[in-house]
């Protein structure tokens, strides 16, 4: 595995890769890497040659009041769990290699990125964008693979995709969970046992709304019903959101039907977390 920090350096690698025919794969994170981006890695080794996996905690997705600074890191991990996964190429670039002017071009996600994650973290949908962005430009990826559990910025990701006419190939690979049904998060380290038990509720609300589905329930407002009767039950944990959308739009969605995404985000202490189920999937 090659470790490249410079991005003349992996330009100089990408144009290798190009020569010789290979498909590149890019797995895009922030590093503190869990058993969730080592299936990003497992999706992108199946449809690639070679996978590149960035490690960059990007600041413009943070606002000014979130976790940057104890944004959990441990590079030695990272790098070992990489190259055991069949990396290719540990890419960390430093905040001055991605954005060397200061970063003052920035991609706007739209209405879309107004709603729900984008409401609850203004700005953070376009710091994605433009970290994105800034990656598919510098790896020129043949595919690229995120995971479910940020269901709204993968669906973003796809419309800029769309928007404008890159040649990639997106691919969207269900949440990863704990034994317990917790998503896979690198954020559940700032959890205590006691914080786990009442941040369970998210996946059990979800649990909850695709039993009611697949009963046979269609109204919205019923199955959000169901699931905050459940969630009453999980003391300590703050609810933000509960939605149930259309999956292409990102917009309330009464009647939902196989495909509806059901999303729900909250707060364990200083500890924010989000989860999502597809209708028809289920908690997996």
């Amino acid at each position: 595995m090659l470790t490249i920090h410079d991005t003349a350096d992996l330009r100089a690698w990408v144009a290798e890769q190009h020569r010789a025919g290979r498909r590149i794969g890019l797995v895009p994170t922030m590093g503190y890497l869990h058993a969730g981006h080592l299936a990003l890695v497992e999706a992108s080794r199946r449809r690639a040659d070679v996978t590149v996996l960035s490690s960059f905690v990007n600041p413009l997705q943070f606002g000014p009041t979130e976790d940057l600074a104890r944004y959990p890191r441990d590079d030695a991990r990272d790098m070992a769990m990489a190259r055991e996964a069949g990396v290719a190429v540990f890419y960390q670039p430093t905040t001055a290699a991605m954005y060397p002017q200061g970063g003052a071009v920035r991609v706007t996600p739209g209405p879309a990125g107004d709603r729900y994650e984008g409401a609850a973290r203004p700005g953070h949908f376009e710091g994605v964008l433009t970290v994105v962005a800034i990656l598919f430009h510098q790896v020129e990826p043949d595919v690229a693979c995120f995971g479910q559990k940020d269901i709204q910025q993968a669906g973003l990701v796809r419309r800029m995709v769309q928007d404008l006419h890159w040649r990639v190939e997106l691919v969207v690979v269900p949440t990863v969970r704990e034994p317990d049904g917790l998503a896979l998060s690198s954020r559940n380290v700032y959890l205590s046992a006691e914080d786990r038990g009442a941040a369970l509720g998210l996946s059990a609300a979800l649990g909850e709304a695709h039993g009611a589905w697949v009963a046979g329930e269609r109204s919205a407002r019923r199955i959000e019903g169901r699931m905050q009767d459940c969630l009453r039950g999980f003391r300590g944990l703050q609810i933000e959101y509960i939605a149930l959308l259309d999956p292409e739009r990102f917009v309330p969605q009464d009647p939902v039907d196989a495909g509806s995404v059901v999303a729900v985000a909250g707060r364990v202490g200083s500890t924010r977390l989000i989860d999502n189920i597809i209708l028809n999937q289920g908690v997996r």
